[in-house]
Formats: structure tokens, C-alpha cells, sequence
């Protein structure tokens, strides 16, 4: 038997931390036989990002592709990354509705349950974890690895002894951004192991450029399982490659006795497909060592540079990753790990993207800052609390002993629409999207997310695209022009948000004639008329005009007309960058006239409710 198993992470964490987890499952399930000969301890292929993704972006029901995955990998364990009493969300949810999951997760396919908790709030994760062992599945308990001033060795020892109290098959140490130095490993990982006596599982991400010697000073140690991925999906922001670290045990104590001719093979076929999904691909992605101090995990990265794309604020990364560490200590130093990651690194944008920090506080934090995610590790910025919930009482208890049981109440809300018990719990993670795609699947008109020629044929092909990102020399001079977004637009002019030698303008562009354009045949067709201008969205042109502070989409109206409002009252609420941020009242008034519905996307040069002041 080898020494050290390997767990495989190409089929969930590769692609989650290099494309944005936009891989589909019709391209997974080609080369599922060859997975299942190499031997793998496990192959981590669902949970985390994949369930959002296959409901928001690929319109694919993350249940049939657990299923399809199960049938195609009868030989190898399907191992889940599982938020604990988050599940795969982005709150917390009842326990029967953590149980019921669990069960239907172990039904459909999940072997490997690796439960954590962001926090590291060991009450968020007894109940997930007593029902992994219910089901009669491995239960892996995880501890969470960051740096802060309250974070230490003795304080991970604690944490894992009390997995161990639990019933924890074994202990994961998950390293979610590479800030995992080799000899803290061998440390850490000896004092687990003398703790605990359980078997020690060390996941690591590359993004360092640690995690090589991370994992080799771990088996010296006594780690017995490590993570890696195949080279296709390996490196960067992602895993140390699985061929490099098979070559490197071979002939050793610690012998994999996996077929590198064989990894390779699955890692050409993962070459080519990666193409596919070049759209995805991030400059973000590499060896970056800012992450030892930004701390932004590697399965956030590529997609927070994909939603910054999506905001048009791309160019406004760097100012993000710099925000992430002091936000993060405003929040008392939590782990940067789904979902506090999301949460953190979202209020960091918003403190960037609105040029104010805290100007506009989304509703997870707020959330957060009532203890509603668990105790934070260490101390939280008492002012930025008090800015954000006022005196809103703080949760000392288990947050989830304040909900009661919800799974009867989300089946009367879908009933119609679900299929099943998994449809249900579908719409449990994420009630907006997940009733949309229930909605669209019931009238057949589910559609993914466009994918764009490969960029070798751009070339070749029409239709062409237009470059986002040019210089322009006018009068002698040069400017640097990154177009980042566009705005409503009328019969006469369309706003466009462009940075111009890093600084951002909005410029107005009037249309004074139409462009002919290639279609699909090669000939010339006119180019859409630009949208009259009845019924659209006003211009703010004054202060009781309530605007979003980025692009988002409305997911709930709170106000209604002729209601009276406070100056800071919530009047809508927009979903952007996945996290829900509400739109205050900017003065006291009456609401007069309301321009935004429920599903509405938004941008910040429209006026989205009126207040007219008494």
C-alpha cells in the first residue's frame, strides 16, 4: 500500500481557482475512466463554488452532475467540500436543513465529506459532521490555516482536538491561500497528529509558491494525505501539479504508486479542454506572493478578478487586494475562506468602487458584525460595527440555534416547481437564482452562460469583438483608455465609465449614425437601433434620486410609493458580486416615484426610486 495517498482536486478546486469554476460537466465526464484507474484516495469533485456555478452560470442541475460523476467514478471516492452549517451558501441554515442535505449529498454520490467552518467556530460544524457519521460516511474535520495576531499553533491544536472530540475520521489542515510555510507545516502537523492520533490530510495552494515544500515537509512529518492537481489545472492560485509530487515521493518511504504516464494522459485531455474556458482566464491567477499579505484564497481569486471584470472595474484590482487586509481587521482577523472570503472581499471592493470605506456595508457583513457567522477570532473595529448595525443587539449563542426548522416552509414555497428534495435544497442555497433556473427548467428555455470562440479563430471568424483596452494619440499626446462599462442609453446619448491614464470618466457618446457590421454570413447588416427612451430609468439629477453604488441586480423593493422614509432606511436591495447590498434612503422624505422592480440590472447612473423631501 503507498505511504501517501493523494487526493486529486482538477474535477472541483483546480478549475474553481484558475477559471472560475466555469468548467462543465460535459467536459468531465470524457475522461472520468482514466480518473477512476489511477487510485487516487479521493477525487474532490463537487461542493464549494461548483454548486453556485452550475446554477448561476452553466444552468446545469448540480445534482445530475453529482449522479453522472458517481456513475462514472465507480471505483473511487467523490469527495465534497462542504461549508459546514453554511452548507453551500452563504448564510446559515437550520439543522434540518444540514441534515437533510447531508443525506441527499451521501445518497447522490459524496464518499468524503471535508466540513469547515470559516470561522473556525467549532459549534458550526457538530451538526454537519454528526450527520456525515448518521449516513455511515467519512467524516474529514477541518481546521482552517491563516495568520493573524490571534492565530498560533496551540490555537489550530485546539481546534483540531476538539474535530477529534467529535468523531472525525481524520483532520484536514486546508491552507486555502499558500500562507503554509514548510517547517510551520512540519509543526503543525506533528503537534496534530500527537493530539489527535488521526490521520492528517494538508491541502495547499500554490499561489506562494510555498506549497511544494509545504507538502513534503508535512509527509515528513506524518501527513499521509496531500492535495494536488493534475499539471493542466496545477499551479498559480491553484495546487501544487500531482505529477511533479508523484515524481517527487517515488523510490521513497513515501511511494505514491501512481502511473505518471497515466496522469499525464488525463492532463493532456484537461490541456485542451482548458482552452475552451480561455475567457475565464485570469492575470490574477499566477505565483503572487502579495498573497501573504492580502491572504485572498486561491478558489476566490479568479473568480473576484472575473466579478470585478463583470463590474467593469477590473483596473481597480490592486486597489481591492489592498483593501482585503484591513477590511478583514476590522472584522476581527477571520479566515479568508468561503464565505467570509466573498464577504470580505466584496465590502473591499465597495469600499473602493464607491471611494468610501464603508459608505456602503452589504447585508452579509452586517450579518457578520451581529455574530450571525460565529465568533470571530479576535477583536472587531467597534466603530465600523456601530457605522454598520447601530445598536443592533450582537448573537453570542450558536446563530443557528436561532432559526427554527425550515425545510417544510422552502417546500410550500417551491411547491410547483420542485422535483424532488434536492430540487428543494437547491432552492435553499440560493432562493433567487435557484427559483429562476427551477422556473426556466420547467419551461425548457435553460441556457448557459455564452462561451466565446477559442481567440486563435477570432481571427478567422465574425462576429469580431471590440477592444475594451487601446491608446489614443491625439494632438501628440498618447492616452491609456480602458472602456469599463456602459450605462443606460437613450435615443440620444449612451454613458460610458472609461479610465483614462488611471483616472476614471464618464464620457457621453451621441450616436450620429449607424455602422454596418458583419453577420454570421459575411454580409453587411445594420446595427441594432440604440432603445427609445420611454420607460427607461432617469438620470439621478438630484439628491432624493436613490442610485446603486456598482452594477448589481435588484432583488427586493422595500418601499413603496407614498411611504415615508428616514435618511439610512433601506429602500431596495441589489445582489452584486453574489453578495446582497442594501440601497439606503440618501435623505428623509416621501417616496414618490419607484423606477426599479424585482430582477432588474442596474447601474449607478440610474435613478432607481425618488424621495421628495417634506
Amino acid at each position: 500500500m503507498a505511504k501517501v495517498h493523494i487526493t486529486d482536486l482538477v474535477l472541483r478546486d483546480g478549475h474553481q481557482s484558475l477559471i472560475a469554476t466555469r468548467m462543465r460537466t460535459e467536459d468531465m465526464l470524457p475522461i472520468c475512466g482514466k480518473l477512476d484507474q489511477v487510485g487516487f484516495w479521493s477525487l474532490e469533485a463537487w461542493g464549494g463554488a461548483t454548486f453556485d456555478a452550475c446554477v448561476r452560470f452553466l444552468r446545469e442541475d448540480p445534482w445530475e452532475r453529482l449522479r453522472k460523476l458517481r456513475r462514472a467514478l465507480p471505483n473511487t471516492r467523490i469527495q465534497m467540500l462542504l461549508r459546514g452549517q453554511n452548507l453551500l451558501g452563504y448564510r446559515h441554515y437550520s439543522d434540518d436543513v444540514v441534515r437533510a442535505f447531508v443525506q441527499k449529498s451521501a445518497d447522490n454520490g459524496v464518499d468524503v465529506f471535508r466540513v469547515f467552518d470559516a470561522m473556525n467556530d467549532l459549534r458550526n460544524l457538530r451538526v454537519s459532521i454528526e450527520a456525515v457519521k448518521a449516513v455511515g460516511k467519512h467524516a474529514e474535520g477541518t481546521v482552517s490555516y491563516t495568520t493573524s495576531p490571534v492565530h498560533d499553533i496551540p490555537h489550530f491544536v485546539a481546534l483540531a482536538k476538539g474535530l477529534a472530540d467529535m468523531g472525525c475520521d481524520t483532520i484536514a489542515i486546508k491552507d486555502m491561500a499558500g500562507l503554509l510555510t514548510p517547517y510551520t507545516a512540519y509543526d503543525l502537523v506533528c503537534a496534530i497528529r500527537e493530539a489527535t492520533h488521526l490521520p492528517i490530510h494538508t491541502h495547499s495552494h500554490a499561489t506562494s509558491g510555498l506549497a511544494h515544500m509545504t507538502h513534503l515537509k508535512a509527509v515528513e512529518a506524518g501527513a499521509t494525505i496531500i492535495d494536488t492537481c493534475v499539471g493542466a489545472f496545477a499551479e498559480g492560485a491553484s495546487h501544487p501539479t500531482t505529477q511533479s509530487l508523484v515524481a517527487a515521493l517515488a523510490g521513497t518511504a513515501y511511494d505514491t504508486g501512481l502511473s505518471l504516464p497515466l496522469i499525464e494522459e488525463i492532463s493532456a485531455y484537461f490541456k485542451e479542454v482548458r482552452k475552451k474556458y480561455w475567457q475565464f482566464e485570469s492575470a490574477f491567477t499566477g505565483t503572487d506572493t502579495r498573497v501573504l499579505i492580502n491572504q485572498v484564497p486561491g478558489g476566490m481569486i479568479s473568480n473576484l478578478a472575473n466579478q470585478l471584470k463583470e463590474q467593469g472595474a477590473l483596473d481597480s484590482m490592486d486597489a481591492v487586494l489592498d483593501e482585503i487586509p484591513r477590511v478583514r481587521e476590522d472584522l476581527g482577523f477571520p479566515p479568508l475562506v468561503t464565505p467570509t472570503s466573498q464577504i470580505v472581499g466584496t465590502q473591499a471592493a465597495l469600499n473602493v468602487l464607491t471611494g468610501a470605506r464603508y459608505k456602503s456595508v452589504t447585508n452579509e457583513v452586517k450579518l457578520y458584525l451581529q455574530g450571525r457567522y460565529g465568533q470571530a477570532p479576535g477583536h472587531i473595529n467597534e466603530e465600523v460595527r456601530k457605522m454598520a448595525i447601530g445598536d443592533l443587539e450582537v448573537t453570542t449563542c450558536r446563530p443557528a440555534d436561532l432559526l427554527g426548522n425550515e425545510l417544510d416552509k422552502l417546500r410550500v414555497e417551491i411547491e410547483g416547481l420542485s422535483r424532488s428534495d434536492e430540487d428543494v435544497l437547491t432552492y435553499a442555497m440560493f432562493p433567487e437564482i435557484g427559483k429562476t433556473w427551477l422556473q426556466e427548467r420547467a419551461a425548457g428555455s435553460l441556457k448557459p452562460e455564452q462561451l466565446l470562440p477559442p481567440a486563435s479563430a477570432q481571427q478567422e471568424c465574425t462576429p469580431r469583438y471590440a477592444a475594451d483596452e487601446f491608446r489614443v494619440t491625439l494632438h501628440g499626446e498618447t492616452y491609456h483608455i480602458k472602456l469599463s462599462g456602459s450605462g443606460r442609453s437613450d435615443a440620444a446619448q449612451r454613458p460610458y465609465f472609461v479610465s483614462v491614464d488611471g483616472v476614471t470618466e464618464e464620457v457621453l457618446v451621441e450616436s450620429l449614425n449607424e455602422v454596418a457590421v458583419a453577420g454570421n454570413d459575411g454580409a453587411p447588416r445594420k446595427a441594432a437601433a440604440a432603445p427609445s427612451a420611454p420607460g427607461q430609468k432617469p438620470r439621478p439629477s438630484h439628491p432624493g434620486h436613490v442610485t446603486a453604488a456598482m452594477p448589481g441586480t435588484v432583488v427586493d423593493v422595500l418601499v413603496s410609493i407614498g411611504q415615508t422614509v428616514k435618511a439610512g432606511d433601506g429602500v431596495l436591495v441589489i445582489e452584486a458580486m453574489k453578495m446582497e447590498n442594501e440601497v439606503q434612503a440618501p435623505i428623509a422624505g416621501i417616496v414618490i416615484s419607484i423606477f426599479a422592480k424585482k430582477g432588474d440590472a442596474v447601474t449607478p447612473d440610474m435613478a432607481l426610486v425618488e424621495i421628495q423631501p417634506e
